[in-house]
């Protein structure tokens, strides 16, 4: 178990006017899928805080200081995804009868399952977030290369942070609960919601921008998931074996890395911009020095971190 506390950022996000929803320029497909990650965050994350909240009575000192912490950048998560949640349903009003039911679902979860559950189903979820950011780093370059530099820091410090807190939830439901057939169980209700309403949302927006009937579409959307499956899959079956820790995982290196760079005085986060005729990998861009930030006028943007 893990003790160390975790910090606390309050990060500030300047969606331009003329923000495309569809901020991925070369990819739109992928924006597709992220926004409708996005939809869900408003309203899982308060499930997974109100879950854990429950629990602090049971923790002793240590691991409740480093719980609290946790559900203070959940919330920041959820704060932010609101916010640009907003962009969405202005442009896709048939994204709202989704969030409706994305919100009755976990609304009732958090009504009627036992708190042994609810700490199970928060657990594995971050195991499953956790996974997306290991599968988004591999995929840096593709994902966010000729995106709109705010919505794509929006996404990484979001996982960059998964990252950060991954063995938390697990810990807590460790302390009060540990059963491991409960929690692959939870998880896998857990995935199965997130591509339930991730489905439904991505074909939404597709059909609002008329992409429905493009064959390459369906096959990068066919491709990623694929590639997806291949890594959270395996990493759900492995976290669900006895014994096994969150810590037992290896970390995405330039995620972890990004995070030192927050500026609490500005609240901004180091600004993703890659020049598109660099030959050099999207892992070669870990910041090395105090980057860009993440601000609205994107004519100025300066140069990626080396």
């Amino acid at each position: 178990m893990i003790t160390e506390r975790l910090p606390i950022r309050r990060v500030r996000f300047e969606y331009p006017d003329d923000l495309d929803p569809a901020w991925n320029h070369r990819f739109p497909e992928f924006a597709y899928g992220a926004n409708s990650v996005s939809l869900l965050m408003p309203f899982a994350e308060p499930y997974f805080v109100k879950s854990v909240r429950g629990a602090l009575p049971q923790l002793d000192p240590p691991q409740r200081g480093r719980a609290e912490d946790f559900l203070h950048q959940e919330l920041e998560h959820s704060v932010q995804h609101r916010r640009f949640n907003h962009l969405l349903t202005r442009r896709y009003p048939g994204l709202v009868r989704i969030e409706r039911r994305i919100r009755a679902t976990y609304a009732w979860f958090g009504r009627t399952r036992s708190l042994r559950f609810n700490l199970a189903f928060a657990a594995g979820s971050e195991t499953i977030a956790y996974a997306l950011a290991r599968w988004s780093e591999d995929h840096l370059g593709e994902f966010f290369d000729d995106a709109d530099p705010v919505a794509a820091n929006l996404y990484l410090w979001h996982l960059a942070e998964e990252v950060e807190h991954k063995t938390v939830a697990f810990d807590v439901y460790e302390a009060v609960d540990g059963s491991r057939l409960r929690y692959l169980a939870a998880m896998v209700t857990s995935f199965s919601l997130l591509a339930l309403f991730c489905t439904a949302s991505v074909l939404t927006m597709m059909v609002a921008d008329r992409r429905i009937f493009h064959p390459i579409s369906w096959f990068r959307l066919l491709r990623w998931s694929v590639s997806l499956a291949f890594e959270v899959l395996p990493d759900m079956a492995v976290s669900a074996v006895p014994g096994h820790h969150p810590s037992d995982f290896t970390d995405p290196v330039w995620l972890t890395t990004s995070l030192r760079y927050f500026d609490p005085v500005t609240a901004t986060m180091p600004l993703w911009e890659h020049d598109p005729r660099s030959a050099s990998s999207a892992h070669d861009q870990a910041p090395s020095s105090p980057p860009a930030r993440a601000v609205a006028d994107r004519s100025n943007t300066p140069a990626p971190p080396h």
